[in-house]
C-alpha cells in the first residue's frame, strides 16, 4: 500500500505559485525528519517568492540542516544583490564539500542562482545529473534560455517517463511549446488552462496564458489575463512586465507598470535593457551635440 504524501499539496501549490496556499498547507502532523526538512524548505522558498527574504534570513540560523541553509544563500543573493559574490563564494565552496555538494536541494539552488547570473554552463555543471523533478525542470528552463529546445525536449521526455501528469512536467511541456510557437502556442495555453481548472488560478499560470495570447496577437484578452493577475500580486515583476510589453502593444499607456517594475525589481531584465537603450541614446545625443 503507498505510503500517503502528505506534501503533495505544500509542493505543487509551490510549483504553481500559489505561495500563500503551500504554507498553509504545511500544517500537517506526523512527517518523518526528513519530510520536515522538505516542508521548511518549501515554506522558506515560498516566503522568498513572497519577497520576504530578510525573515528567512533571520530565521534559518548555522545549524540547520544543508537544505535549508541552501535556501538561506538563495535569500541572501536575491535580498543583497552588492553582496552576490560573496554569497556565490560561499555556494561554490559548499558545492565542493564532498559531504553536502552532492545535495539536491544545494544543486537545485545553485542552478537557480547561476541561471540569475546568465552562466548557463556553470549552472548545468550542478544541474544536468538530474534526481528530482525539480531539477529536470530547471534544466528545461536553462536549455530554453540556451535557445536549445531540442536539450529541453530531451529533459521532457525524461520527465514524462517519470510522471506524466506530474505539475512540473505539464508546465515545462508549456515552456517548452512557447520557446518552439507557431501551433505550439495554443497547446501552451491550453496546458496553462488545464492546471488553473484543475487547482486554481494563479500569477504564474494567469501570466503564462497572457504570454500565449500574446504571441497569437490576443492583446486585449492578455491585457484581461494581466490585470487579474497584478490583482492576486500587485509586485510580480513577471506581471509587471509583461503588462508593460502588453500595453505597448495595445497603445496605451505603460509608464505606470514600469516605474512599478523599475521600483520594485530594479535589476530585471527589461528594466536592464530600458536602461542600456537610455544610455545608449545620451551617448549617441552627446556625440552628436
Amino acid at each position: 500500500m503507498a505510503t500517503p504524501d502528505h506534501l503533495f499539496n505544500v509542493r505543487n501549490n509551490f510549483y504553481l505559485g500559489a505561495y500563500q496556499a503551500s504554507i498553509s498547507a504545511a500544517d500537517v502532523t506526523n512527517l518523518s525528519p526528513d519530510d520536515v526538512v522538505e516542508r521548511d524548505t518549501f515554506v522558506n522558498r515560498c516566503h522568498i517568492a513572497q519577497g520576504h527574504g530578510a525573515f528567512v534570513i533571520s530565521d534559518i540560523d548555522a545549524n540547520a540542516p544543508t537544505p535549508l541553509q541552501a535556501v538561506k544563500l538563495l535569500a541572501l543573493y536575491l535580498s543583497s544583490p552588492d553582496d552576490k559574490e560573496s554569497t556565490i563564494s560561499s555556494l561554490k565552496e559548499w558545492l565542493s564539500d564532498p559531504a553536502i555538494g552532492n545535495n539536491a536541494t544545494l544543486r537545485l539552488i545553485a542552478g537557480i542562482i547561476f541561471l540569475h547570473e546568465q552562466d548557463f554552463n556553470e549552472a548545468l555543471k550542478y544541474t544536468n545529473a538530474g534526481g528530482t523533478m525539480e531539477l529536470h525542470a530547471l534544466n528545461v528552463q536553462i536549455f530554453i534560455k540556451m535557445h536549445r529546445s531540442d536539450y529541453a525536449e530531451r529533459q521532457l521526455r525524461l520527465m514524462q517517463q517519470i510522471d506524466e501528469d506530474h505539475t512540473l512536467t505539464q508546465l515545462a511541456n508549456a515552456w517548452i511549446d512557447l520557446a518552439v510557437g507557431g501551433s505550439k502556442i495554443q497547446e501552451a495555453y491550453l496546458i496553462f488552462q488545464d492546471l488553473s481548472e484543475r487547482y486554481q488560478s494563479t500569477s504564474l499560470l494567469l501570466n503564462g496564458k497572457a504570454v500565449c495570447c500574446m504571441h497569437m496577437g490576443n492583446f486585449d484578452e492578455a491585457e484581461t489575463l494581466l490585470v487579474e493577475a497584478l490583482n492576486k500580486d500587485a509586485r510580480d515583476p513577471e506581471t509587471l512586465a509583461n503588462l508593460v510589453v502588453c500595453c505597448l502593444h495595445l497603445g496605451k499607456p505603460s509608464s505606470k507598470s514600469f516605474s512599478q517594475l523599475k521600483l520594485l525589481h530594479p535589476n530585471h531584465a527589461l528594466v536592464k535593457r530600458v536602461s542600456a537603450a537610455e544610455e545608449n541614446f545620451d551617448r549617441a545625443l552627446q556625440s552628436f551635440s
